[in-house]
């Protein structure tokens, strides 16, 4: 094993894209074993230095520490969550919590504190680059704000809590993804379907088949709270039915519940905040974020809250009135919102967003969408590797080179749904580049598009489009950053500044001269007709209420969640819930949250726990950046540079903040985002 094991030296393939063909089950948990070990040894090696502190003999070996154990988690934890399986599931439950008490034994090392503070101490006089200096304070605050003072009885219930958290929060997110594929739709007549097109038909029958349930049709569930095919189907039973599958997950009382783990993550997440000096979670979180503290959150959200609840109040009224028209008299339920909302659109703008699907391809969407955006922005060309191997047959590989032809990395495409993946859509590394370790840059974007029949088209959803360009710009990110130290690479910023480059990008689907480049009818080659572009850039606003409800009520929720107490008692996750959304007017039943908490993976499961307001947030800045673009030339090279060595190429290298300075010339302002929303006054 030890001479065969993949994960033991740096893969020898082109930019160390992991040998997939290679790696067995048997080899991830000797690695992490290795992994764990080996990086152990040289933060000893580190504290028994008897030389005094100093940058170059305490933080850069600490960046160089772990190798082995990041290339067995970063191929790992993809695996687990874009194809994973039983042995996965198993591994994952067994190492997420060895996995938290090795980075305890770092974090918690007080001799290694020590240095870190030493040489911290002496940051003024020592001769370092910007970068340089921000890896020492970053570390200072990470060590300071993960425990590193704490007294021996402090250190001791903090590695128990993390290691308990670990394991509930990996317990969380099977149960979840268990629990999806028990729910599963199945309909049995075909007629029930009335509403979508032959390839929505054909993705269900497909599905089916794929369970083993020839000659019916599933409906696989989705992780938002809301379901894409909502808006089509016309069987308002089947609508119920789906809606009701979605919004029960793991809250059954089943063994997939999740309600008792959601009690016990955040009544430990609350201990851990006060034994780390604390009053709160959210506290604790938004410390070392942006934010800074959650009152500046609830500041924003609240903001938000209610005139977007006033809006959604309207859009509802508008809603019955054409669910009436319609002949049903019956008040409408959550989901009815979809369906209606694009009949509504249909009559107030008549824009139908379901007649665009046969103008969104899929392979032309990446390849003369998303991909030549990229192009048009930052010079970047794209060439498919066939010969290299990824982590499941439908995943694709593509190097990619920027415009002098010199190589920038790989970019992997998981497009497909199947029950192996969790659900939503994400970016992950696989490997970051930086300077110190001489590392190169792999990137993988996953999403969860049902896959057709054999022979047919992939057409996409004007949602998904938006999604195929959001998280591509994840991998742009990934890509460009270009860092000296591995603990900036890539994404490697701030939670609440993670999502603003892949909202950036999201400009770009509709941007004229990339819409008309893409949007083409898969069968005749004809544009999309600029009559449906124009109506539906004028109907941009309408449903606003509706989507910044239903954000804001996962939002603050989640903030909810985490601003309890130490002290705090909470005994019924439904209450708690209904309480929450309730004091901030965002409990219309109608407009649910877009994660209720048994599913909020992303919270409780996710790394954006007291931190799902990241989203908005970032949206400001976002809002900010679209309106300079349109004033400085759209999509030009000039401003793709600007943007790329300002914003994305410094990855987590200097302070969010400044770098937008730098790219903007100002902080950025919220006009520009309440506009978007239609919630200016």
């Amino acid at each position: 094993m030890a001479e065969t094991n993949p994960f033991f030296t740096p893969s020898p393939l082109p930019y160390q894209l992991p040998p997939f063909a290679e790696i067995a089950d048997e080899h991830y948990e000797p690695a992490f074993e290795r992994g764990f070990a080996e990086q152990l040894a040289e933060i000893d090696a580190i504290t028994a230095n008897s030389e005094p502190a100093s940058f170059e003999n305490t933080l850069l070996p600490l960046e160089r520490s772990g190798q082995t154990l990041l290339r067995v988690a970063e191929v790992f934890f993809n695996k687990s969550s874009a194809d994973s399986t039983d042995f996965t599931n198993a591994l994952e439950e067994k190492i997420a919590p060895r996995l938290a008490a090795h980075q305890d034994a770092i974090t918690l090392n007080r001799d290694l504190y020590a240095r870190i503070e030493s040489v911290y101490d002496q940051r003024d006089a020592l001769d370092l680059d910007p970068e340089s200096r921000y890896l020492l304070e970053r570390y200072h605050t990470e060590f300071t704000l993960a425990g590193a003072g704490l007294d021996d009885e402090g250190a001791r219930r903090l590695r128990e809590i993390n290691e308990a958290l670990s394991s509930l929060t990996t317990r969380f997110d099977k149960n979840l993804l268990a629990d999806t594929n028990d729910l599963a739709v199945v309909v049995d007549d075909v007629s029930q379907l009335d509403g979508l097109d032959d390839g929505q038909v054909s993705a269900a029958a497909e599905a089916a088949r794929g369970r083993g349930l020839d000659g019916k049709y599933l409906i696989t569930l989705v992780l938002p709270t809301g379901h894409p095919l909502l808006a089509s189907l016309t069987n308002r039973d089947l609508r119920q039915r789906v809606m009701a599958a979605s919004r029960s997950r793991s809250a059954r009382g089943n063994e997939h519940d999740n309600r008792q783990v959601v009690l016990e993550i955040t009544r430990l997440r609350a201990e851990r905040a006060r034994l780390l000096g604390f009053a709160t979670h959210a506290e604790y979180v938004t410390a070392d974020e942006t934010a800074k503290n959650p009152q500046a959150v609830a500041d924003m959200l609240g903001r938000l809250a209610v005139p977007a609840a006033r809006n959604a109040r309207a859009e509802q009224q508008e809603l019955q009135h054409q669910a009436e028209s319609a002949g049903h008299d019956s008040e409408v339920q959550a989901w009815d919102w979809a369906y209606y909302t694009e009949a509504a659109r249909k009559a107030a703008y008549d824009v139908d967003t379901a007649a665009m699907r046969p103008y969104f391809e899929a392979e032309r969407v990446l390849h003369d969408g998303v991909f030549f955006a990229a192009s048009k922005l930052y010079g970047l060309t794209f060439a498919e590797r066939h010969d290299l191997t990824a982590y499941h047959p439908d995943v694709r590989v593509f190097e990619v080179f920027n415009e002098d032809g010199s190589a920038l990395g790989l970019f992997l495409y998981d497009l497909y749904t199947r029950d192996s993946k969790r659900g939503g859509a994400w970016m992950n590394p696989l490997t970051s580049q930086s300077t110190l370790l001489d590392s190169p840059t792999v990137v993988v974007n996953n999403h969860n598009v049902p896959k057709p029949a054999a022979g047919e088209p992939t057409l996409l959803t004007y949602d998904e489009v938006n999604t195929l360009f959001h998280e591509f710009g994840h991998a742009l990110h990934g890509l460009f950053a270009h860092v000296t130290y591995p603990k900036f690479a890539g994404t490697n910023v701030f939670r609440d500044f993670v999502e603003f480059p892949s909202q950036v990008n999201e400009m770009w689907m509709l941007w004229p001269d990339v819409l008309a480049n893409y949007a083409r009818h898969y069968r005749t080659n004809e544009p999309m007709p600029q009559e449906l572009v124009d109506k539906l850039r004028a109907s941009e606003a309408f449903n606003e209420g509706f989507k910044t409800s239903e954000y804001l009520g996962a939002a603050l929720l989640d903030q909810a969640w985490h601003s309890i107490t130490a002290d705090d008692t909470v005994t019924d996750v439904d209450a708690f819930e209904s309480s929450a959304l309730a004091a901030v007017g965002l409990d219309n039943p109608a407009v649910p949250p877009r994660y209720s908490s048994t599913y909020f993976q992303h919270t409780f499961a996710g790394g954006y726990d007291a931190g799902y307001y990241s989203y908005i947030w970032s949206e400001v800045l976002d809002a900010d950046t679209v309106e300079w673009f349109r004033e400085n030339g759209g999509l030009t090279r000039e401003n793709g540079e600007r943007f790329r060595t300002r914003l994305l190429g410094v990855g987590g290298s200097k302070d969010p903040l400044e770098a937008y300075r730098d790219f903007r010339g100002r902080d950025a302002v919220i006009e520009p985002l309440l506009k978007r929303r239609g919630l200016a006054d």
